[in-house]
Order: structure tokens, then C-alpha cells, then sequence
């Protein structure tokens, strides 16, 4: 029951579409322009470097409300880390599948940082380090948070086997949380599959934060 309140909440938190709703207060329907995506990466090349750090921050944000929320109604648990995934999970899935939007949000990404960011230190340093080195080579956002995703996927499973960190925790709790966090990482893999199509074949669109990005698709109207 518990992992379904954590889930919940989540779910609750994920549904603030903050790449939505500051577009609409910008007078345009973010989905109808770019890729078409309600997310951080879209704002950005649509609307600019301001419009992709404060939808950033606002899908980083909800994530990491949700996390605390848990953390606060199930202080002292000895799966608190795996309340706290299940969590980060449901915001996720409310972001990707907002129920008022025709379950058609954004891919994650963002409110995985947020996840991250708030389920222990230690996946900080390996999330930032990841992210912004592939980043700042490549400009990349797709390949940089899909190896974040691999990269949180593979300590949650070496911490685990180690018994660091979820040291209070059973196999059995550990291997669910193994599985989540696998299944968070292939939804998101599955999300990207147009992305890793682009980047097998070399054309991946890249992305700046301080140019002017080029689109690949025009808008479509304005709202």
C-alpha cells in the first residue's frame, strides 16, 4: 500500500507541466512547435536559454517536492530508499503522462534530475559529472541523459551489492529496487527511440544554450 501512496504522490507532483504552462503564459502551445515535446530541451530551443533553465528547474523541482513529501511521511522506514524511487517514479510517469493532456507530457529527463538529486548524495557527483561532460562535448541532451540513466541504473546495483547505503534493506527489497530503476531507464531508452535512431545514424540534432538553435520542425500554428 505504502509503494502505491508513494506512487501517488508522485504522480500528483509530476502533473505540473511547467514547459506547458510557461508557454501558454508566452502566448504559444509549446507541443505545437520543435519536436512537439512538453519538456525541458524543447523549451530550450524554442523559447530560449531562460525558458530552458526555468523549466529545468520547475521539472526538477516537482520531483524533488514529491521525494521530500515521502521522506517526511516515512522518516525512519528501512525501504525509505525505495519509497523514495517509487516516488521519483510516479512523478516521472505524471510527467510523460499528464491524464489532462491526453497522457502526452515530456520525456523525463528533468524530473529524473530531480529524482537524482534528491534520493542521495552520492549519485550527485556521477549525475553531473556524466551529464555536463557529454554534454559540453557533444551537445547532445539525448545521449547525455541516456547514459545518466545507465549510470544511476548501474550504482543503485553496485551500492546495493556492496551494502552501501541500502545496508537495512532485504535481497528481495533490493532486487525490487533494482527493477524499477531498470524499468525507469528502459522507459525512458523507449521515450528516446527516435533520438537513438538519429544517433546511430549520425544526425542527432544537437542543442546550445547560448545560440540560437535550429529546428527541424517548423511550428505548426500559434496559439
Amino acid at each position: 500500500m505504502e509503494r502505491i501512496v508513494c506512487l501517488l504522490i508522485g504522480y500528483v507532483f509530476g502533473l505540473f507541466q511547467t514547459a506547458y504552462f510557461y508557454g501558454k503564459a508566452h502566448g504559444i502551445d509549446i507541443r505545437q512547435y520543435g519536436s512537439g515535446n512538453s519538456g525541458t530541451t524543447n523549451a530550450l530551443r524554442v523559447l530560449g536559454t531562460k525558458a530552458g533553465l526555468i523549466v529545468l528547474a520547475g521539472d526538477c523541482f516537482k520531483c524533488i517536492a514529491a521525494v521530500v513529501i515521502v521522506r517526511i511521511i516515512y522518516s525512519g522506514s528501512p525501504i525509505i530508499y525505495l519509497l523514495c524511487l517509487y516516488a521519483g517514479a510516479g512523478a516521472i510517469l505524471g510527467h510523460n503522462f499528464p491524464f489532462y493532456m491526453n497522457f502526452k507530457g515530456g520525456k523525463g529527463i528533468a524530473a529524473t534530475a530531480g529524482m537524482i538529486l534528491a534520493f542521495h548524495p552520492y549519485f550527485i557527483i556521477m549525475g553531473v559529472v556524466i551529464f555536463f561532460g557529454i554534454f559540453l562535448t557533444t551537445h547532445m541532451v539525448s545521449l547525455a541523459s541516456l547514459l545518466v540513466y545507465a549510470g544511476f541504473v548501474a550504482e543503485i546495483i553496485i551500492f546495493g551489492q556492496l551494502g552501501i547505503i541500502f545496508d537495512g534493506m532485504t535481497k528481495p527489497q533490493l532486487y525490487e529496487m533494482y527493477a524499477l530503476s531498470i524499468l525507469l531507464a528502459v522507459m525512458a531508452y523507449i521515450r528516446h527511440r527516435e533520438n537513438i535512431v538519429r544517433l546511430i545514424h549520425g544526425n542527432e540534432r544537437k542543442t546550445y544554450l547560448f545560440h540560437k538553435n535550429k529546428l527541424d520542425v517548423e511550428p505548426e500554428k500559434k496559439k
